[in-house]
């Protein structure tokens, strides 16, 4: 039998973020043509995301996120 490691509170908190900002990156492509909502819903997802890898130490995640945050952010500047 396999045991089963408990979650800290931390993983656990980060592991709902990462779920919540992975729907909002999913989402987003579809919104992106109704005006900057799609490019708000993008910067969300990619800050909610950060925690889940960056407790997971999948650096190469956190960068994606954090170029994902930074690039629709200018997205977002440049269309106001």
């Amino acid at each position: 039998m396999v045991k089963q490691k408990r979650l800290t509170p931390a993983e656990r908190i980060s592991n709902r973020l990462g779920y919540m900002g992975t729907s909002f990156i999913m989402m987003s492509p579809y919104l992106i043509t109704y005006d900057v909502i799609g490019g708000y819903t993008y910067v969300i997802g990619g800050i909610l995301s950060i925690p889940q890898v960056f407790i997971a130490k999948q650096w190469n995640l956190v960068l994606v996120n954090i170029n994902v945050t930074l690039g629709y952010l200018i997205y977002i500047l440049n269309h106001n």
